[in-house]
Parts: structure tokens; C-alpha cells; sequence
């Protein structure tokens, strides 16, 4: 029995290591797995398809998974696209943080923050090619979100310009209006983003151009707005 104790200290110890590293493998597990179902509805997406026409079946082909396996990790179609608007919202965030980080002069923010954006809808294509889809049509759950994610970058954007210390003459409601007529702006310029040609820079300039004047227009008519 005294040989048998220091054995059995040692699998009681064995047992206490293995189990969290197991329980942490098969979250990451099924992370993964939610992963390679969000990427593969982008995939299919990106080969010119809408959210609304894509099949649970199609979309568990695309991950390489079993059709049953979508609902260990959504319960529906929507919970899934709920899951890539959360993505897009989540891509619209570091783009606020990264325009506070690179400290653009004041003269050069609208540029700077329109080829900062251009640079996130470039490399985040699929993602900004759903909300794009989405934004005008799909299910109303859908389009819910999406609104929802658009009021929360919108706020977070009047915050960082008071915070700056731009247009203090304004109430917050309405530079938080300001401020969502900016992000309707960048949503819509989207699509002419991921239209663009590759390699023809005079038209990239051009659409970088007109995007800046339509942000320098909202702007400029915020200075000149005056609250009821």
C-alpha cells in the first residue's frame, strides 16, 4: 500500500494537468470550427454571391464540416449573418483606433482617414462586401444589426471629436447626427472601393478625391448648423 500511494498522488496530479489543457483544446476547437463557417460564407460571398442565397449545405461544404455540425455553433442563417456583422463592426472599431494611433495632423485628417479606410475596406473585402449586400436588403435582423453597428461607430467617432476638441459649439446629439451621416458616406463608398479597377491609379484618385470632398462638405455644413 505505501509503494501504491506515491503512485496514485502521481495520477491524481497527472489527471489535475491533463484535463484543463483538454478543455482548452476543444474550445479552441470549436472557435476554429466558428471560424471556418464565418470564412466560408464570406467565401462563397466573394465569388459574387448574397448572403440570402447561400445554403446552410453550401456553406458547410465550404468549411470542410457536416451539415449538422452549423448547429453546435448557430442556431439559424441569421445567427450566423448576426455573427459577420459583429465581424464588420469589429473591423470598423480598429479602423477608429488605428486613425487615433497613426496621429493625423489636423490638416491632413480627412485624407488620412479616408486612405486609412480605403486600406481596411481593401483588405477586408469579403466582410465589407456582406455589409454592403446586407445593408439594403436581406432579412430585417440583418439589416437591424447593421444599424445598430453603424449608430455604435457613429457615437464612437463624436466622442474621439470631442475629445479632440472639433466643433464644441455642437451638442453631442447632433455631432453624433454629423457623425452618422460620415459613416453613411464611408458605407456607401464601399462598393466603389471594391469596384475599383486594380492598378489604375488615376482612377483610385479620383475616388479618393470625390471622398474627400463629400466628408469636407458634411463638415463644412456642420459649422454652419444651427440647433432648434
Amino acid at each position: 500500500m505505501a509503494v501504491l500511494r506515491p503512485l496514485e498522488s502521481a495520477l491524481s496530479v497527472s489527471k489535475q494537468v491533463v484535463t484543463p489543457v483538454t478543455a482548452t483544446t476543444r474550445i479552441e476547437q470549436k472557435e476554429r470550427t466558428r471560424q471556418r463557417i464565418c470564412e466560408g460564407a464570406l467565401s462563397l460571398i466573394g465569388e459574387g454571391r448574397s448572403f440570402t442565397s447561400l445554403s446552410l449545405r453550401e456553406i458547410t461544404r465550404e468549411a470542410g464540416i457536416v451539415p449538422a455540425a452549423f448547429y453546435r455553433h448557430f442556431s439559424d442563417m441569421d445567427q450566423l449573418g448576426l455573427a459577420l456583422v459583429e465581424m464588420g463592426g469589429v473591423t470598423l472599431r480598429r479602423l477608429l483606433r488605428e486613425a487615433r494611433r497613426d496621429g493625423i495632423p489636423p490638416t491632413d485628417m480627412l485624407r488620412g482617414s479616408v486612405l486609412i479606410y480605403k486600406r481596411f475596406v481593401e483588405e477586408r473585402s469579403l466582410v465589407f462586401r456582406f455589409i454592403a449586400g446586407e445593408r439594403g436588403g436581406g432579412s430585417q435582423v440583418l439589416r437591424n444589426a447593421i444599424r445598430t453597428e453603424e449608430n455604435h461607430f457613429a457615437s464612437e467617432m463624436a466622442h474621439d471629436l470631442r475629445a479632440l476638441g472639433t466643433m464644441t459649439e455642437l451638442s453631442m446629439p447632433s455631432l453624433q447626427m454629423i457623425c452618422g451621416l460620415v459613416v453613411t458616406t464611408m458605407l456607401n463608398a464601399a462598393s466603389d472601393i471594391l469596384d475599383l479597377p486594380k492598378s489604375q491609379v488615376r482612377a483610385e484618385k479620383e475616388l479618393v478625391d470625390n471622398f474627400v470632398k463629400q466628408l469636407r462638405v458634411i463638415f463644412i455644413g456642420a459649422r454652419y448648423w444651427k440647433e432648434n
